[in-house]
Parts: C-alpha cells; structure tokens; sequence
C-alpha cells in the first residue's frame, strides 16, 4: 500500500525553500521524494537525456528499506526484488560453505524491514514514479551541470544551456560530481590496486542447485566474488574483484571480455566460470579510495551520496547511504526550512561519522575477503573460525542495520 503523502498544499509549498537537485540517481531521487513529501517544491537536474542506472544489483538492508517504506515505495520496490535468506561465505576452490548470517523473517523480526538484493533500474524506477507521483514534471533531463554561484538570498545551477534559481542546492552528481568541484575543488581518489568485474546472468542459464535467495561471497587469496539474485530471481548479479595494477579507468561502463574475466579467476571453483561465461557483457572498473570528506556543505548547497562518501562496495551500504542521506535531509531541511544554512548543516553532522564508518569498514573488508590464509583449506578453515566468528559478524553489521533514519536527531 502506498504510503499517504504529507500535504503539499499551495500555501505550504510557498512558505518552504525551493530546492535544486543535481543528479536523478537513487539518492537525487530520494532526497527529492523525501523534500516532495514534506511540502517542498523541488527540481531534479539529470545530464543524461533518459532517466537510466546502469544494470547491476546492489543490496538494501533493513536500514535502507525503512527509509523506502517511509518515502511511500517499499511495495512497489518489494515487486521487483528478492528477499534474501540469508547470506554464505564459499573458500574460492572448494566451495566449501559457511553460513555468515540469517536473514528473511529474521530480518523482518530483529530490524524491522527485510533484506532485498535489487537490480539498480528497478530501484531508480521506483523512485523516479514516486517523485513523478508528487510533482510530474519534477525531473529534468538532459540537463548537464556545468557550476553554480550562490549569495546569501539564493543559489543558481548553470547546465549546458541554460540555469536554474532556488533557494538549496543538493550536489547528488555522483562520484564524479561537479558540484563537489565546484565547492571544494578536484578530489584526490587513490587507486586501492584492485580491479572489480560485473555482470548479470540469465537465471534461467544457471543450474536449479544455484538459483538460491541467498548473498554468496566466494573468499581466496587475492581475489573474492560476490553474487546475488535481482528482478524478482530473473537475473544472477556478478561482481569479482581482483588484485591487479594494469587496469585504472573508474568507470562503470567500460566492457571486457569473458575470456580476461576467466583469467583472472583461474584455479577458482567450476561454478565460478560457469556464472562468468553467461554473462552476456562483462564491464571492468578501476576501485579507487578517498578519504572521507570533513566538510560537505557550503552556505545553500551541500552534498550526498557518492559526491561526498564514495565507498569501497564491501559493506553492501553505497546504495543504503544515499537513501539515508535523502531521507535525513528530508527532515533536517523541514525542521529548519527558515534557515536552509542551518539544516544543511545540521544533516551534515547528522550524517558525517556514520558514512565515515562505513568507508572505513568497507576498506577493512578488502583484507578480510583476500587473506592468504585462505589458501589452503585448512588455513581457510581457521581463519573463517576466527574472522566469520558470530560475535564479531554482529559487530560488523548489527550497527549497519539496526540505524533508524526516522529518528536521528537533526
């Protein structure tokens, strides 16, 4: 059931800050939807002509589902995806199986939400119809942003051919944002010395024993996997990420082959190579770290999401922080809509230790996943004992999804 919108009648979206925001990725979407709710009027500034995200899956938590129910699509998302059961760690040759963690009713039942492994078009689509559903022709397409220039009455967008006046800005243009350039000057990304492949595979080419609900991480020396089902158990979404220096482009969208993917993973588990020579395209990205920024927010405009706490993907929380992000702006800006200076930088602190958490864990997770302890199947062994040990997985994740985005103060 949809969620009942907060009012939006005329006289309220008058009263309340008129809100820019640069990027129509999941979390330009989400904040828009969350500011949309509350009243806001609100523009989305997209570069590309169609409203699009790459096709590969991402994980949502129970954290992240909150904040879904909360905007009004839970359901709608709840259609497309796969509740998972439970997540497994397989040793890299062997496929020796360890289970990680429980989740399906039990996330329900521990954290509130469930655990949904979703293809990244499905999630933006979801959120670009309840955007549309508020404001129908809130989304701008075909709009590049080329800088901006505030005062202290009001901020401007400039894109490639025109610009738009409004009160806020919010910086959503992802990794490679400009409004973070334009704030703050160039980042200074290092490259971690790892490559990740990425893909989707037909279920339907799989054999039944590995069509499971369930969040597999292949671990070994050097290298580890992670696959997951999407698009309501249609589709397999593959990602493996391996140690090598010749490979530094950071792009999502750059394709390889089948054959340098098998490469890469030789000596690996035949089910392994199965899962890479059925995907259709294999891509290949460069994994580059930044440190977590200490400033975000710049008189009217601010960021979020990757523009300002790109992570490693070794959490499984990108996604879930910038559905965070939106949502908590949401709020800060409604409780402080006389002074949008003010309730950016009230979600700033509300957000700045949690995000730098997660980019350091999911640094950490890197070393765990590619110990050379794995090896060997008896070191292997010892090692998942020590590092998968039940106490301290619940210290790994019970922080991550226990966070309530309805109730941080702001």
């Amino acid at each position: 059931m949809r969620a009942t919108p907060f009012s939006r009648d005329s006289a309220d979206v008058a009263a309340k800050p008129h809100v820019l925001v640069a990027g129509g990725g999941i979390g330009g979407l989400a904040a828009a939807l969350a500011l949309l709710k509350r009243g806001f009027d609100v523009d989305v500034y997209e570069q590309a002509g169609e409203l699009r995200e790459v096709g590969a899956g991402l994980q949502i938590s129970a954290n992240g589902n909150r904040v879904l129910h909360e905007l009004g699509v839970g359901a709608a998302l709840r259609a497309l995806a796969c509740e998972a059961s439970g997540k497994e760690v397989r040793l890299w040759n062997t496929g020796q199986t360890w289970k990680l963690l429980d989740l399906g009713a039990l996330s329900v039942e521990r954290y509130g939400f469930p655990y949904y492994t979703v293809y990244r078009p499905d999630l933006l689509a979801v959120l670009a119809d309840g955007v549309r559903g508020e404001k129908p022709d809130a989304i701008h397409l075909g709009a590049k942003c080329t800088g901006l220039e505030q005062t202290a009455a009001g901020v401007t967008l400039r894109f490639e051919g025109g610009a738009a006046r409004g009160d806020v800005l919010i910086g959503a243009d992802g990794v490679h944002s400009r409004i973070r350039q334009a704030l703050f000057g160039p980042d200074a990304p290092q490259f971690t010395g790892l490559m990740a492949w990425r893909g989707t595979i037909p279920m339907a080419a799989l054999p039944e024993r590995m069509r499971r609900l369930v969040g597999t991480n292949w671990i070994g020396p050097g290298a580890h996997i992670v696959h997951y089902p999407v698009h309501r158990g249609e589709s397999m979404n593959f990602v493996g990420v391996v140690e090598r220096d010749d490979w530094r482009v950071e792009s999502w969208t750059t394709r390889g082959t089948c054959a340098e993917c098998h490469a890469d993973f030789a000596g690996w588990h035949d089910d392994i190579h199965l899962m890479i020579e059925n995907i259709a395209t294999p891509f290949k990205w460069a994994l580059m770290g930044r440190a977590p920024m200490q400033v975000w927010t710049a008189g009217r405009a601010t960021l979020l999401g990757d523009a300002c706490h790109p992570t490693l993907p070794f959490l499984a929380q990108g996604a879930v922080m910038a559905l965070e992000d939106g949502f908590i702006l949401g709020r800060a800006l409604d409780a402080h809509s006389d002074d949008p200076g003010e309730a950016l930088r009230r979600y700033e602190e509300a957000r700045k230790e949690r995000t730098a958490r997660i980019v350091h864990g999911s640094a950490d997770n890197t070393r765990r996943f590619h110990n050379r302890a794995l090896a060997e199947p008896a070191g292997a062994q010892a090692y998942v004992d020590r590092e998968w040990a039940e106490e301290r997985v619940k210290q790994r994740y019970e922080w991550l999804f226990t966070y309530d985005a309805t109730k941080v103060a702001v």
